[in-house]
């Protein structure tokens, strides 16, 4: 009963004035809506690469061996060098100008795609793309952090992370339906039309950022706010003393000095690792390269969209629940048994097709991670500077994407088709290791949060000794020290 009064009042909403509920409907419809659409697209064009090497790009470019690894490889390259520069350059230049432009930069090279005579053309450009793309998903956890409460925001990163699982399963359709119809058309074969089509109907999100995107509430002039909300808007998500500069030296160690920036970085390096088997599209190639069935265009652009809408499901499952009981750890739990078992009955080989298929399929539900390890790290900043909480989720983004550049040349190796024999048994490992570091996870953040309230007991008990917030702030500096 307890469980049930509390999804009841999760649905029904907290008390809240009819300033707030407006204020809300606002920040819905004009924020997460354009975070939403550009993860959409963004994804969209990450599956297009996949998409378009089993509808014919491998043949007309003649690709050979590895080099559609190198392909995605170098993307997650210039992604990783791009995460944390694009998450400072947030805090410097107003969002609602640097998300367009970037997105600008990006549907204009997705069109360049369609361009490319060789593989190694495509490496340069998707090299420069990833750089461009790797705004959004860091970006977006900060911007959605400073808007939104504790309570609001797990519900918000779900939706936007399925936006862009959304995203992957429209590319399948999208490919399968320009196969149909303009394969061919100019004399250009369907998979280039993707890569225009892709560019051309991203054009529209970045002309409704521009003209829509109200910033963060600190600095917005959104005309649709009138004065009332931007306060409100404040003092819901109050912004605390930043302390340094972002390029002063200060500010560097004290980054350093934080477990925030160990234990989040970890724990997203591990939960990247165990998304590769979804984000590396293996479902596509371990079709393709299946020793016995031969799968149409229509077939391999199509069934691997089930892995997305699998992981839409997860996603909004684990975002509520967690968002109603709290407790976003679990997720790291689930998704270290999913990632051990979908390893494990994948590297056997006498499993059929139809049980590596639904491995495959449950692997889908791994990408809840993306919501709920993301709030959990905006959780547990809520009373860090914005800089510290802007760089970390950063560098989070980056530590997965350092390993995402490398990782899938030693493990997902395109000519490792259909077995992935390594990969699995990585996936094993790091399933193994998801569900230790979770477990310290836990032990570092119970500590902080005793000495956190032990600082704030001392400022609530020693009001005429001269204790202000300050010591609560030295007492986090404290703990990040002895981490």
């Amino acid at each position: 009963m307890a469980a049930f009064s509390k999804i009841k009042e999760y649905f029904r909403g907290d008390p809240t004035s009819a300033l707030e509920k407006r204020l809300l409907f606002k920040m819905d419809f004009f924020i997460l809506t354009f975070c939403c659409l550009a993860y959409f697209m963004n994804y969209l064009d990450r599956a297009s690469v996949t998409q378009a090497y089993v509808s014919g790009m491998k043949g007309d470019m003649h690709f050979q061996g590895a080099q559609l690894t190198v392909v995605t490889t170098l993307y997650s390259v210039g992604y990783l060098l791009g995460i944390i520069p694009n998450n400072m350059l947030l805090t410097y230049f107003k969002p609602g100008r640097f998300f367009p432009f970037m997105i600008t930069i990006w549907a204009s090279l997705t069109m360049c795609n369609a361009a490319a005579s060789k593989p190694q053309h495509l490496m340069v450009i998707r090299f420069f793309q990833g750089y461009a793309e790797s705004c959004i998903f860091a970006g977006t956890q900060y911007i959605l952090g400073s808007w939104y409460t504790k309570k609001e925001l797990g519900k918000r990163t779900a939706l936007f992370t399925a936006s862009g699982l959304a995203g992957g399963m429209f590319g399948g359709f999208l490919q399968t339906g320009i196969y149909q119809s303009m394969n061919g058309l100019a004399g250009l074969p369907g998979w280039r039309w993707l890569y225009i089509i892709d560019g051309i109907i991203t054009l529209p999100v970045a002309a409704y950022g521009y003209f829509l995107f109200p910033d963060v509430p600190a600095t917005t002039t959104a005309l649709y706010f009138n004065e009332e909300e931007r306060q409100l808007a404040k003092m819901r998500v109050p912004v605390v003393e930043e302390g340094s500069r972002i390029l002063s030296l200060e500010f560097v160690k004290s980054v350093f000095k934080s477990w925030y920036f160990y234990g989040f970085g970890l724990l997203w390096i591990l939960g990247n690792c165990s998304e590769s088997i979804g984000n590396q599209s293996l479902m596509n190639l371990y079709m393709q390269g299946h020793p016995e069935e031969h799968y149409t265009v229509y077939q391999l652009n199509n069934y691997p969209t089930g892995l997305q809408a699998v992981g839409i499901v997860s996603t909004l499952l684990w975002a509520l629940s967690t968002d109603i009981f709290g407790k976003r750890w679990i997720s790291g739990y689930y998704v270290a048994i999913t990632a051990i078992c979908c390893g494990i009955i994948i590297v056997i080989p006498s499993v059929s097709t139809a049980g590596k298929f639904a491995a495959y399929y449950w692997s889908g539900s791994i990408y809840c991670i993306q919501a709920t390890f993301f709030a959990w790290a905006n959780d547990s900043m809520r009373h860090q500077p914005p800089t510290l909480r802007a760089v970390v989720i950063a560098c989070m983004n980056f530590g997965g994407n350092v390993f995402q550049a490398w990782w899938p040349l030693v493990f997902y190796r395109a000519d490792d088709a259909p077995n992935f024999t390594k990969g699995m048994y990585a996936l094993i490992g790091v399933g193994a290791a998801m569900s230790i570091w979770v477990t310290m996870m836990l032990y570092m953040e119970r500590k902080h949060a005793e000495k956190h309230m032990d600082a704030i007991e001392a400022v609530e008990a020693g009001g005429s000794d001269g204790i202000t917030h300050e010591t609560i702030t030295k007492a986090d500096k404290g703990l990040d020290s002895d981490a």
